[in-house]
């Protein structure tokens, strides 16, 4: 029976990842054993990358799950999931808030995950529960969080299972062949899995900045101001402003009306000015967005975080 694998390209969840190297997580039924991940630049010449001992928790969900905010307790609906493997319990809110019940949900693909957590599982049918009491857009992940995510979405537990592949820095971004199977079967069994990714290293990609305003002069001027949010170590309360986590602070700030982006700019600090001449030139009248995000040298533009300005 071939392998059910699902690449996730995460932000940091602990700080001591590989950061630009995706996790990967397995399931099959029945489980093999163990599963291997074989990769190569070019379908052919397959070397062994990593070895799966362990079958991840992995489901899909029987319902939609709407937007939440990021660092308060969503006590929306129920999600229903159903587990193709293993089993979930329910946490004190001690244990929540030191990091226990941590998944993720996505469309399947490589890049696009939430992460959060649920305090409570209850069992509704078998191998069904419904979550709730959740912390939304975990590791920064609340950028990538849609409006709703649909009935049939992919959850799996990050419960230390789905682990990191091996990838060296140079193939970050570079389109490789992996074949996922049992461990005790040859990668040319119709058991393996072809799959072709290519990752972006989320685990370098800068977070969305938070609480940007903007406040007009008597002029029609508008400044704007945010602040930055750090990817590594920004859980120390000793410190007056948590690490830059770049070679150097800068910002992307775009201005758009409707789709098209009218003004772009760089700047080196949270705040920029927008004049009511500029706004004259870029004829966005009085409705449009402004659009934030955090550059890294290495990563480039991070999440944007983005203020709609109404008449």
């Amino acid at each position: 029976v071939p392998v059910v694998p699902y690449f996730m390209d995460l932000p940091l969840l602990r700080g001591d990842e590989v950061p630009h190297a995706p996790h990967i997580a397995a399931t099959a039924q029945p489980w093999p054993g163990a599963v291997a991940v074989y990769q190569s630049s070019t379908d052919a010449n397959y070397r062994l990358n990593s070895i799966l001992p362990t079958r991840a928790t992995i489901g899909q969900t029987q319902g939609a799950m709407v937007a939440g905010s990021a660092g308060v307790l969503d006590r929306g609906e129920v999600l229903q999931v159903k587990l193709t493997s293993g089993t979930l319990e329910s946490v004190t809110m001690d244990a929540l808030l030191s990091g226990a019940n941590l998944a993720a949900i996505g469309d399947g693909g490589s890049d696009n995950w939430e992460v959060f957590q649920f305090g409570d599982a209850q069992l509704v049918a078998p191998n069904t529960y419904w979550l709730s009491n959740r912390l939304r857009g975990q590791a920064g992940s609340d950028g990538v969080m849609p409006e709703v995510w649909p009935a049939g979405s992919t959850f799996v537990l990050l419960d230390g299972v789905p682990s990191q592949i091996e990838l060296s820095p140079n193939l970050r971004r570079v389109v490789q062949n992996y074949r996922i199977g049992p461990a005790r079967r040859g990668t040319d069994d119709p058991s393996y899995r072809h799959l072709v990714r290519a990752f972006d290293g989320n685990g370098l990609r800068p977070l969305s900045p938070c609480h940007l305003t903007g406040t007009q002069a008597a002029n029609g001027d508008l400044d704007f101001s945010w602040i930055r949010r750090t990817r590594i170590d920004g859980d120390a309360w000793e410190v007056p402003e948590v690490p830059l986590g770049e070679e150097s602070e800068s910002y992307v700030v775009r201005v758009l009306k409707g789709e098209a982006v009218v003004r772009e700019t760089l700047v080196g600090s949270p705040v920029w000015a927008y004049s009511a001449a500029a706004q004259a030139s870029d004829g966005v009248g009085a409705a449009f967005v402004v659009s934030v995000a955090q550059i890294s040298a290495t990563y480039g533009a991070g999440l944007p975080r983005r203020l709609e300005i109404a008449a």
